[in-house]
């Protein structure tokens, strides 16, 4: 299908400078994402003492769930998919492919603890930031890092140029757009780590 037909610009004509976001805003990410919360979830339902006998077997759950979440392919975002199309609910098909995986690995038993407790924004509002923090740290912040050395070699390089300096409008004292832009940079850095 031609990009013409793209929802936003992000699909069409900039996809190719937006192509590692997809690892983190695209809908088979936030279903990784939603995945990860759920079996998450469970391994911390393990630790719990009241649980028993369960926990332990949460606790294997747990470490079987996640080896498959290390290697999920695209026929298992597919099945999330047809999953939904029954259900028409998104969360619940993430909750319905990890209980056939238990089924698969013979740990039916502790089906019933998928998702317990938990409302759909439980999930969503956890999956959903996660992915924003970690395309920041993995994307964002490499990217800005690799621009304020840029602009640091180019304070370097425009320290001597001199330059009419402002104030409240109004001319004043001279500087240098090395200085300013490193004043510029600085700034900028202070508030990335910050963030």
């Amino acid at each position: 299908m031609s990009s013409i037909h793209s929802i936003s610009p992000i699909d069409g004509r900039y996809a190719k400078a937006t192509q590692s976001l997809q690892n983190y805003f695209s809908e088979a990410a936030l279903i990784r994402y939603r995945l990860k919360v759920e079996i998450e979830y469970l391994k911390a339902l393990s630790k719990l003492d009241a649980l028993g006998a369960d926990a332990q077997k949460l606790a294997i759950a747990g470490k079987e769930l996640s080896n498959w979440f290390d290697t999920l392919k695209d026929t298992d975002y597919e099945r999330v998919k047809e999953i939904e199309r029954i259900t028409n609910h998104d969360v619940k098909a993430i909750e319905y492919i990890i209980k056939e995986q238990l089924d698969l690995l013979g740990l039916s038993e502790v089906k019933e603890w998928v998702h317990f407790g938990l409302t759909s924004q439980d999930i969503n509002n956890t999956a959903i930031p996660i992915s924003m923090k970690d395309a920041n740290l993995e994307v964002m912040y490499p990217m800005l890092e690799s621009v304020l050395q840029k602009m640091t070699e180019q304070a370097s390089a425009w320290m001597p140029q001199p330059m009419l300096a402002r104030t409240h409008g109004q001319p004043a004292s001279p500087t240098s757009l090395g200085k300013e832009w490193a004043v510029f940079i600085a700034t900028s850095s202070r508030s990335i780590r910050s963030t």
